[in-house]
């Protein structure tokens, strides 16, 4: 990063130089040293918990580093806030997105940087208390459409899909004029259409002259758009490298992790049981609209086997997991597990029977942030032997249980019994994921397990369900990752706008036929109830 007269390389936008970050006797960065170009795309991945986002939290000024120094156009700079990053041209996007949604896209833009009108006293223009809002519609539309981003600056941001958020996120950034965009794992709430966008768009950013900063562990994405590739392990640069053929998916995985990594899903070759564990037939469902998002949907999974459902999000993938796990009342449908309707029974109910739910959001139906690891892994349990005897709780239980499942886990913690807000957002799904599986549930409802999650975990949550499954266990498996339903899954479904469309044995359909499914152009017959799919997979079988 420096002349050989140990000048600044002046080709650097940011510099860092032996930054490294402590928490007590816990070192999240150590001896932290590279260098971003002015103009390019630049990729830094880790594991979960790898220090990440606290390099970039200290590129932001959101923490301040115990030591080291960072260089910003070939000076070193004291970066106390945000606002001192802002005020050199850093502007970052967080991984959960900080806008107020009852505010529409102009208002969370200008927040804190309001336009007033001008009012003319003693021959002077000044500012006035009142917001000229057309003046903020105008300007703020015109960074959208210099950027063309495809926003409509008055809409609301509670009625924008999750792709446009991370637009209107970028958008603030860019109205400040920001040279270097630091974007915290930004595909990890977008579906696939979203993240192709999203890729476009990051790149005409770089060609317009913009330096953009993604921190991630998605390598395929990282391989489409970054020009370099940082990684970071435990803390510590492995290596940075030119994005070429040499830096293969594999190459990056193995640096991530420190070890050879199995980057694809595997099916397992174990026959499924004969038993029909669970039954669902005939389930309907209205939202609050009064509009059906599910219709009619049937299906059964057996013992020993992972049913996967395919579809893009929004098409009754959610709704069905709030059916299924009781958070949203039914119109009608059967729902039999070992032959008992448990049809509309609350979560509390479905755990006595022996149902797991992995949720797909984690944080608003998974954990509780302001509660400690240890109490988060018993979470739902906690009323049960061995955690608790009659109303008293076993401390000592409750404590063996940690220590064993975060060393099962390899749940990354960086103090004893942490609250589960100081963690990573993958090592919060770890948590979800041990605390489930732990408890040997005979169904178990997965929805997204993998989303937020580094390769090494996902590769750990992967072996983990299939070896449910051979224990005899039943899977319902719902993921926006086609690799990883048609990978990991017996059967996959197809859900397009409530209904399922076809059925398909998983090892004899490709992604472009599920493709055709999932965007509605093609639909299976429906026979008596039961898809032609379902008798095609069943004879295959």
């Amino acid at each position: 990063a420096e002349t050989a007269k140990g000048e600044p390389h002046m080709e650097h936008i940011i510099e860092v130089r032996n930054l490294t970050k402590k928490y007590g006797d816990f070192t999240a960065n150590r001896n932290i040293n590279f260098a971003i170009r002015r103009g390019e795309i630049h990729a830094i991945i880790g594991e979960n918990g790898a220090g990440k986002t606290t390099l970039m939290n200290m590129l932001y000024g959101i923490i301040q580093p115990t030591s080291g120094e960072i260089l910003f156009n070939g000076q070193p700079v004291k970066l106390s806030s945000p606002k001192d990053a802002i005020a050199h041209g850093i502007g970052m996007v967080h991984q959960h997105f900080k806008l107020a949604p009852s505010l529409t896209i102009y208002e969370n833009v200008l927040l804190g940087s309001e336009i007033h009108k001008r009012i003319k006293l003693g021959g002077r223009d000044i500012d006035s208390p009142i917001i000229d809002k057309q003046r903020e519609i105008e300007a703020v539309q015109a960074v959208v459409d210099r950027f063309g981003f495809n926003l409509t600056v008055t809409d609301k941001v509670q009625d924008i899909s999750v792709g446009c958020r991370q637009r209107v996120e970028i958008t603030k950034m860019l109205y400040r004029n920001a040279d270097v965009l630091i974007l915290d794992e930004p595909t990890a709430v977008l579906v696939p259409q979203e993240i192709e966008e999203l890729i476009r768009r990051l790149n005409e950013l770089r060609d317009m002259g913009k330096t953009i900063v993604i921190i991630t562990h998605k390598l395929e994405e990282v391989k489409l758009c970054a020009d370099r590739i940082t990684v970071i392990r435990r803390g510590e640069i492995i290596g940075t490298l030119d994005n070429d053929e040499h830096a293969t998916p594999q190459v990056l995985a193995n640096m991530m992790v420190g070890r050879p990594v199995l980057l694809t899903a595997q099916r397992s070759s174990k026959p499924r049981g004969e038993k029909v564990l669970l039954s669902v037939r005939g389930l309907s469902a209205k939202n609050s609209a009064g509009k059906y998002v599910l219709k009619d949907v049937s299906f059964d999974i057996h013992e020993g086997e992972i049913l996967g459902v395919a579809g893009v999000d929004g098409n009754g993938q959610s709704e069905l997991m709030f059916q299924l796990t009781g958070l949203m009342n039914a119109e009608k449908g059967q729902v039999l597990l070992d032959g008992e309707d448990i049809f509309g029974l609350w979560p509390d109910d479905l755990r006595q029977r022996g149902v797991g739910v992995i949720p797909e959001d984690r944080y608003r139906q998974g954990v509780c942030l302001p509660v400690r690891v240890s109490h988060n892994l018993i979470a739902g349990y906690h009323g049960r032997k061995p955690f608790a005897n009659g109303f008293r709780m076993d401390y000592q239980a409750v404590k063996d249980n940690y220590q064993k499942l975060v060393e099962e886990y390899d749940i990354r913690l960086s103090d004893a019994d942490p609250l589960v807000g100081a963690l990573s957002g993958g090592n919060a799904q770890k948590v979800i994921v041990a605390r489930e599986l732990s408890q040997q549930p005979k169904l178990l409802y997965a929805s997204q397990p993998t989303r937020g999650v580094d390769v090494g975990a996902t590769e750990f949550i992967h072996h983990r369900l299939i070896r449910s499954r051979d224990e005899g266990k039943a899977i319902l498996l719902i993921s926006s990752e086609l690799s990883e339903v048609v990978g990991l899954s017996d059967r996959v479904v197809v859900m397009y706008e409530g209904e399922i469309t076809g059925e398909f044995n998983s090892a004899d359909v490709t992604f472009e036929e599920l493709g055709l499914y999932m965007s509605g152009a093609k639909r299976q017959k429906q026979e008596g109830g039961s898809s032609h799919g379902q008798e095609k997979a069943a004879a295959q079988q």
